[in-house]
């Protein structure tokens, strides 16, 4: 085997007993639909998409050796397409989670799946770019997603994208129809924060800023001249209409750098800001437009489902 087959073997050794094939059935435990998920707790609770279990009434879950389990719904998160389901399985092996922020553009990324159907389906790409917002099927946009050429079809869905070392560094979520090699990620960086929250409450509860962003580079002449300590900063690609960044007046093409005087350089990282405790109250938020700062007062707000 050459070095680079034997680099993806090993990763997929790492990771593949954790990933499953998830069943949505309804309350005739009629099968409704199918994706894929993967184990992250030895405890039984695994990672796949809200878009794959969504009124779903109960789930099964098919393991690597086909053994089939049933398991419950923890909770879901529709703004960020990620849901945590419970089984009740025994023989399988936790995937370690890596960090999205480790990731550069260019690096080897790999993902595992259910694609129509196709059982544990390897698929390999690169990282073609970080930081990106992709507005869903059901109309909703999901922020800071990593765009990979690693093929993605029907059934990836919820399944893991690993790094060379088998540490999983997102949650597959979605392609682009009709496209070639544009699919995307949930960060697992983002997919631990609301772990955390769905299985304590079931639900999650976050400020909301309505802003489309993509992660750029900012070049040293641009952070000098306005004294940044950023290296990087979120390039706003869509405000949506009357949303809380179209009435404080953010516009397309501007770049965000801090918010609350916290620089921002990564969509994950201003997630971790947009607390729940932010609803509704006035945050200052600064972003490069037209090559000056400009700071402006914006009252974040909670979507509603």
């Amino acid at each position: 085997m050459d070095a680079f087959s034997k680099i993806i073997h090993q990763a997929v050794e790492a990771a593949g007993k954790s990933v499953v094939k998830i069943e949505r059935l309804d309350a005739n435990r009629q099968v409704t639909g199918t994706g894929s998920g993967f184990f992250f707790s030895s405890d039984g609770y695994l990672f796949t998409n809200s878009h794959v279990v969504h009124k779903g009434s109960y789930f099964n879950v098919m393991l690597h050796d086909g053994s089939v389990y049933p398991a419950t719904l923890a909770g879901e998160d529709p703004d960020t397409d990620i849901a945590i389901l419970k089984s009740t399985a025994f023989d399988f092996q936790p995937a370690q989670l890596g960090a999205a922020s480790d990731l550069q553009i260019g690096q080897l990324v790999i993902a595992i799946g259910n694609p129509m159907g196709f059982q544990h389906t390897v698929t390999t790409g690169v990282v073609s770019a970080l930081g990106r917002s992709l507005s869903s099927e059901n109309g909703r946009t999901i922020d800071g997603l990593i765009q990979t050429d690693a093929a993605l079809n029907p059934g990836n869905s919820g399944g893991p994208l690993i790094n060379y070392r088998g540490e999983v560094v997102g949650v597959n979520t979605a392609m682009i129809r009709g496209a070639q090699g544009l699919c995307f990620a949930i960060s697992i960086d983002t997919a631990r924060l609301i772990a955390a929250e769905l299985m304590k409450s079931g639900k999650v509860s976050r400020a909301y800023l309505g802003m489309m962003l993509q992660q750029v580079n900012l070049v040293p002449k641009l952070r000098s001249g306005l004294e940044l300590k950023n290296k990087s900063g979120l390039f706003v690609t869509g405000v949506e209409r009357n949303g809380p960044a179209n009435k404080a007046g953010v516009a397309d093409g501007d770049i965000v750098v801090s918010f609350n005087d916290q620089p921002v350089e990564t969509s994950d990282g201003l997630f971790r800001l947009l607390d729940r405790d932010k609803i509704g109250q006035f945050q200052f938020i600064r972003l490069i437009r037209q090559n000056r700062l400009v700071e402006l007062r914006i009252t974040p707000s909670e979507r509603v489902a």
